[in-house]
């Protein structure tokens, strides 16, 4: 487990980060929900509306955990899934950006979105 404490201001800019990537995720789901409801053409797609939308809110609410002690994990997953840059990070301690890049390196490769 990382040892780093967080500062007051990685702290702050922690919650600015990982609202962002909130909200770039939510956006980039509104589209695709636009797109699912727009080609409803029978009944049975509105139920895979729903199966879609009760998937995507399961993922993100199990995804978007903002404890400290989870946090560097959530970073480098969110990093990793292309909704949160380490540019977005900047004022963090750069041993904290390493530790996030080392979890990068033994996880699966991204293939959703």
């Amino acid at each position: 487990m990382n040892h780093i404490k967080w500062s007051k201001s990685e702290k702050k800019i922690a919650r600015e980060a990982f609202e962002k990537a909130y909200e770039r995720e939510c956006s980039y789901l509104a589209g695709r929900i636009r797109e699912k409801a727009n080609n409803i053409r029978k009944s049975d797609d509105i139920w895979e509306l729903h199966d879609f939308l009760t998937e995507k809110r399961k993922e993100v609410d199990d995804k978007y955990d903002y404890r400290y002690s989870v946090l560097d994990f959530v970073f480098a997953r969110l990093t990793k899934e292309g909704w949160l840059e380490y540019d977005d990070l900047e004022g963090v301690a750069e041993e904290r950006i390493e530790y996030m890049k080392s979890l990068l390196r033994f996880s699966k490769p991204n293939t959703d979105k």
